[in-house]
């Protein structure tokens, strides 16, 4: 079921989305050589008490991870790119670092994802998250009303196909408000035209990850992190925001207008 908001409820969610914005960037700046993944999960639910938010992962337990996700971020490291379980692991020069992170704030939720390099990058890692950002603007320049979900579907796959990049469909965007999941699933490639009429007041979290060398994935031994399964590098960018009467509202970045009451 659908539930569509209201314009103050979409400033609600926007709330969520500043603090998500300012937690992530927080982070990114300590993200440097010799900091433990540890440190940064530490850091992140440091932030989280002291605004007074809630973890939308912590005991998350869905039918394909094992057991419940005891850690408020998904930290993924090279080769991983989605659900990485934060661990002992020290980061080193040149890694590539993806940090998915969801909150609720006053009962509404956003989600957002950022790729960073650690150290000096490569360049064939600044394009890999440049062709992920890409994407996610071009997902969300499509969210417009009377466009079709598979506008967007179809935005973002053709940016990867641009890149020569090639798209896993089993994970992706999805609708959230009240709860980190809600319908419709929003796959990163699509053929347009096709799938839900986009409507005033539908929220949405657009998250394009890409991996350089292939679409198929494989699982790690703790049951939830989600790796390429040729070991090449991987990225993941992600927003939430809200389709409007006119223009698309980005409402995990700190430059959002508020759409009129």
């Amino acid at each position: 079921m659908l539930e569509l908001k209201t314009p103050r409820e979409i400033e609600a969610m926007h709330v969520t989305g500043v603090f998500i914005a300012e937690l992530l960037d927080d982070l990114a700046s300590r993200a440097e050589p010799g900091v433990n993944l540890l440190e940064l999960e530490h850091r992140a639910r440091q932030l989280i008490t002291e605004r007074g938010a809630q973890s939308c992962y912590w005991d998350y337990a869905p039918s394909f991870g094992r057991g419940p996700f005891r850690n408020v971020i998904c930290l993924s490291v090279n080769d991983a790119v989605l659900h990485g379980l934060p661990h002992d692991y020290v980061l080193r020069d040149a890694d590539l670092l993806s940090m998915d992170i969801a909150v609720s704030i006053d009962g509404w939720v956003a989600d957002s994802a950022r790729s960073v390099i650690v150290g000096v990058p490569r360049p064939e890692d600044e394009r890999l998250i440049e062709a992920t950002e890409r994407a996610l603007a071009a997902g969300i320049a499509a969210a417009l009303p009377g466009n079709r979900l598979g506008d967007i579907s179809a935005a973002i796959g053709a940016v990867a196909a641009d890149y020569g990049y090639p798209v896993n469909t089993e994970f992706g965007g999805h609708g959230l408000g009240r709860t980190m999941h809600e319908d419709p699933h929003v796959s990163n490639m699509g053929r347009a035209g096709r799938g839900l009429k986009l409507k005033p007041g539908l929220t949405l979290a657009l998250e394009p990850w890409l991996a350089a060398g292939t679409d198929k994935i494989i699982y790690d031994d703790d049951g939830w992190t989600i790796r390429s399964a040729d070991g090449s590098r991987t990225a993941h960018s992600e927003h939430t925001i809200a389709v409007t009467d006119s223009a698309p509202l980005v409402l995990t970045c700190q430059d959002h207008v508020a759409a009129p009451e």
